[in-house]
């Protein structure tokens, strides 16, 4: 199957998951009873998983998980793999290496969407039918996302959670240094905040990471500039990358890295998200996996920090899902799938959803058990229309990700907005063909 209708089925798929939602009504008591039933204790052994969630609350997230791992199947002994990098900038190189020497984990972390194709194609992946269906199939999960992890009828992982990429973390007690008190309506509005943060003294009113958060911050940049169905046309074979609209998009880029912290290639996303915290910035684009850092710093909602979409994406869900595979070779496969029931029941999505900020992939798990943010994300995805991100693979294959990452890392250096526009250009006619 050639890239670019595997792109484009995944981008379809997530376009159409508007209008389901983990704040859904339960789908049928016995499924959701099947899938949280007391286990025989497991296949025994040992289970290797690996992740990128070695630190911080990523990292309490799992811990989460492996407690209830631990419980439900005691017969197995669960093995961390992890490897630290959010998005999984420095996991994913060692996982490649691994599959490629024949020595697969168990079970490996992955995103939902076009990010999957590349261990299809390269049959790394055995299909996982036979969990979905045990754990309830699309009575449960909601068909659309069901989609974005099939290819020819056969599903290759057991999503998670549902994340949302386009959120701004912002510091009240920053802000009111310039008498901000209202969320910018657009991006013009947010870099006019921005300069008024500047001259009342705040060095850094955008915090920023490494090359994957600016990546990130990039995507939700094009989304407010080009609006979801402009955006989601980029990942189709012949998109114009250098429409009028993406140049705007650069543009704006550069002049919101201009109010950013200096940050280094390898700096993880907790750093910025803690700048914020800490009030040494005003501002951080993050997913909602930093619900859990202000958590974890025993920071209050509403007090401590607020949040509101990236100015002019208000109304857009930028969508990605962690979701888990079985390798093929993986040494104690029956061990692999004890992990995907675990992952994939309702007692597994809201311990670890509760402890990451991100919210359930299944339909079963009532949104009274979460706390304010995640109830309002799970409004969100009901109602909101759905973008793909590009730096969580929803939108775009690795080796994609790995050219536009490359783009804005050299962009980073640089500032040359019409090197980086042909340096996109380059990626999508390579990637897209």
């Amino acid at each position: 199957m050639r890239a670019k209708t595997l792109v484009a089925v995944a981008v379809a798929a997530a376009l159409s998951l508007v209008g389901c939602s983990s704040g859904a009504p339960a789908a049928s008591q016995s499924a959701s009873e099947s899938a949280s039933a007391a286990p025989s204790g497991g296949a025994g052994g040992e289970v290797g998983v690996f992740t990128w969630w070695a630190d911080g609350s990523e990292k309490v997230g799992l811990d989460a998980l492996v407690k209830l791992f631990g419980e439900k199947y005691p017969n197995d002994t669960f093995v961390n793999l992890a490897v630290a990098g959010g998005a999984g900038s420095n996991a994913k190189a060692k996982l490649a290496s691994e599959l490629a020497n024949g020595n697969p984990p168990d079970s490996f972390q992955g995103h939902a969407g076009a990010e999957l194709q590349d261990y299809i194609r390269a049959d790394q992946i055995e299909p996982v039918n036979e969990v979905i269906d045990s754990l309830g199939g699309s009575s449960v999960f909601p068909q659309s996302l069901l989609d974005l992890l099939t290819v020819q009828g056969n599903i290759y992982s057991v999503p998670s959670n549902i994340h949302r990429a386009n959120v701004v973390w912002a510091n009240p007690a920053v802000l009111k240094k310039a008498d901000i008190t209202a969320v910018p309506a657009d991006l013009d509005a947010w870099l006019s905040d921005m300069e008024k943060l500047k001259q009342a003294g705040v060095s850094t009113p955008l915090s920023i990471a490494g090359t994957w958060t600016q990546v990130q911050l990039f995507e939700t940049v094009l989304i407010a500039d080009l609006g979801v169905d402009e955006y989601t046309k980029l990942f189709a074979a012949g998109a114009n990358w250098e429409s009028d609209g993406v140049k705007k998009a650069v543009d704006h880029y550069a002049k919101l890295l201009s109010y950013a912290n200096t940050a280094s290639d390898g700096d993880d996303w907790p750093g910025a998200t803690d700048a914020v915290i800490d009030g040494k910035a005003a501002y951080n684009v993050m997913g909602d996996w930093a619900v859990a850092e202000f958590t974890l710093k025993n920071k209050t909602d509403g007090e401590d920090y607020t949040y509101f979409p990236v100015p002019g994406t208000d109304g857009v869900f930028d969508f990605l899902a962690d979701s888990f595979t079985l390798p093929k070779g993986a040494k104690n496969a029956a061990g692999a799938k004890d992990w995907l029931a675990l992952i994939g029941s309702a007692d597994g999505q809201k311990a670890f959803n509760l402890a990451k900020g991100s919210i359930p992939a299944r339909t079963d798990v009532p949104a009274t058990d979460f706390p304010k943010y995640q109830q309002s994300a799970m409004e969100a995805f009901k109602t909101n229309k759905i973008a793909p991100s590009i730096a969580h693979g929803a939108a775009v294959s690795q080796a994609w990700n790995s050219d536009i990452s490359t783009a804005i890392s050299k962009f980073y250096g640089s500032k040359d907005q019409a090197t980086l526009i042909a340096d996109l250009v380059a990626a999508a006619q390579k990637n897209a063909a």
